[in-house]
């Protein structure tokens, strides 16, 4: 019953909370509905400073990214493309820490929290 409303709130998310992106690695693209979220981090370099940061998330689910010609899971270098009007943003996959660069975003496995850093735009 929980993996119903899960699915049922990813496909709500999708629908009416999502805009389309592009995701590519190297020659592969393909374009998919993302949810935009957030996710903060503290690094600490060892010596006492501690650095807080946040990362742009793209919510996508999995099988969307699986089935598409990218065809497996995110990995660091990949990019995200966002267009909001003449701008083109360009994120790259980035690891938090120690973590990879996604993660399950619910317990079914249903959205891929992907974290990203802006290193493009493009006018």
């Amino acid at each position: 019953m929980l993996q119903r409303g899960q699915s049922w709130l990813a496909e709500k998310l999708n629908k009416h909370a999502s805009r389309t992106v592009v995701y590519q690695r190297e020659e592969l693209s393909a374009e998919l509905s993302a949810t935009i979220g957030k996710s903060e981090y503290e690094q600490d370099d060892g010596e006492g400073i501690v650095t807080r940061a946040q990362v742009r998330d793209f919510l996508i689910n999995t099988k969307d990214l699986l089935q598409s010609d990218i065809g497996t899971w995110p990995r660091r270098g990949d990019r995200i493309l966002e267009a909001d009007g003449d701008t083109t943003f360009v994120y790259e996959l980035m690891s938090i820490g120690n973590e990879p660069p996604w993660r399950y975003s619910d317990p079914f496995r249903i959205k891929l929290r992907i974290h990203t850093k802006l290193v493009d735009t493009i006018t």
